[in-house]
């Protein structure tokens, strides 16, 4: 079988390349030449574990290609996945789906006998029967189908969660359609990982709905992190016993400065915007981004209380500006407000990231310098914050963070180290709904 993605983006490339991976042949569309080119060259344009390597594979294997003619593409595919990018349109928030039906209304134009267009792309509920009309007004002879096919990858860990879902989602109205699904979503199924079929309604909602249930449970921690601050509790120690309790589980409730990345912020709006199209009222979510927003100000002004209620002309070190370790991605992370909060009070800002400092240039400006590596980063600084709990950091040598700083003093956003050594290290340490030591 022969498939087609259009979108070379996150979603798009790694399930092209994960899909290639399982026998298929995969031709990855794009109207951008240029990026084209780069990954015929084998660049790859997003830093993810292990997408390297599957990606160069599968090329030299004859069942990855990357065209810029969807036409051509089209020729002999079976299934064409949508999977474009739906940011939020700058005047209201809602998802914008320009991109999505333009490439509906291409694909219809372009094909010369059946074909399964499968939307990838996250899109509000009612937009797969939006797109069937589109492709029936572009062309009115063409036999097809719609389905919806939402994504659940994690960057960091996207092609392991392509590989080894929970489950797979699939909104289908045609017998053919899921036999095509079927056929795609084969070697999972073999592994007994569930495929559940739905409308195409439903399959749309239950990304929104799974996106905006694991943000609420990030900003709930988040707020209780805050109360334990008040009251003397652990907040390892309440997620703890939060997560043991199987109705709730342990995943995302680790504290932090706030969720970030190209889904969660994007997806939360998306859902409030869906629902009040749709004379609902979201009050938990609408509440979720609400308190995520003012998460970020108030890490800013804990940086502040920490160093004294005054940064002016004080050298603060960052480690960390991704929005979650494992990727290069920058979108919607914390560091984006916190670090221009501690500029506009005069901080003098010394940062490293192990992957998000080419991008992250594009994006920041003022008394910032940029270092290639931890170590370089401290030197004479008043101060170490901890932005992305990236590996590397975890495993940083103490009594050479003591010497480098100017002040013993650590703000660590993401709870990465133990309270206890660190005061014997000799360090002031400050992190997220534990004792200052």
């Amino acid at each position: 079988m022969k498939i087609v993605f259009v979108g070379t983006g996150y979603v798009g490339l790694v399930s092209g390349v994960c899909f290639a991976e399982f026998g298929f042949t995969v031709t990855c569309v794009d109207k951008d030449k240029s990026k084209i080119e780069s990954l015929r060259q084998g660049k790859v344009p997003i830093y993810e574990p292990g997408l390297d390597a599957l990606m160069h594979s599968n090329v030299k294997a004859g069942r990855l290609f990357f065209s810029d003619n969807l036409g051509e593409a089209l020729e002999d595919a079976q299934v064409v996945f949508i999977a474009v990018g739906t940011p939020p349109r700058y005047d209201d928030d809602h998802a914008d789906l320009s991109y999505v039906f333009a490439a509906a209304e291409e694909i219809a134009r372009l094909s010369k006998r059946y074909i399964l267009v499968v939307t990838k792309s996250t899109v509000p509920g009612g937009t797969g029967r939006k797109v069937a009309e589109a492709m029936r007004k572009a062309n009115p002879d063409l036999e097809f189908d719609v389905a919806s096919n939402p994504e659940f990858l994690r960057e960091g860990s996207a092609i392991n969660d392509f590989m080894h879902p929970d489950r797979v989602v699939v909104g289908v109205e045609s017998q053919r359609a899921k036999e095509i699904i079927d056929k795609l979503y084969h070697p999972i199924k073999a592994v007994n990982i569930p495929i559940l079929y739905t409308s195409l309604e439903s399959s749309e909602l239950i990304k929104y709905a799974a996106n905006s249930f694991l943000a609420t449970k990030i900003a709930f921690i988040n707020e209780i992190a805050d109360l334990c601050e008040k009251l003397g509790a652990d907040i390892v120690d309440v997620a703890l016993g939060m997560g043991l309790d199987k109705r709730i589980g342990k995943q995302y409730l680790e504290t932090g400065p706030g969720f970030g990345g190209s889904c969660f912020p994007k997806d939360t709006i998306a859902f409030i915007r869906m629902a009040e199209q749709a004379n609902v009222r979201s009050r938990v979510v609408e509440s979720v981004v609400m308190s995520n927003d003012l998460r970020k100000y108030r890490m800013a002004e804990k940086i502040f209380d920490a160093c004294g209620g005054d940064v002016k002309n004080k050298n603060i070190a960052v480690l960390g500006l991704t929005f979650k370790p494992n990727t290069d991605d920058m979108r919607e992370s914390s560091s984006l407000i916190i670090l221009p909060e501690l500029m506009r009070e005069g901080a003098i800002m010394q940062v490293y990231d192990p992957q998000g400092m080419h991008e992250a240039k594009k994006l920041f400006s003022g008394n910032i310098t940029w270092y290639d590596n931890a170590y370089a980063a401290m030197k004479n600084a008043d101060a170490l914050v901890v932005l992305t709990e990236w590996n590397e950091f975890k495993q940083i040598d103490l009594a050479k963070v003591k010497k480098l700083l100017k002040t013993p003093l650590i703000i660590d956003l993401r709870n990465i180290y133990k309270p206890q050594e660190m005061h014997k290290a000799g360090f002031k340490y400050i992190s997220l709904g534990r004792e200052t030591v």
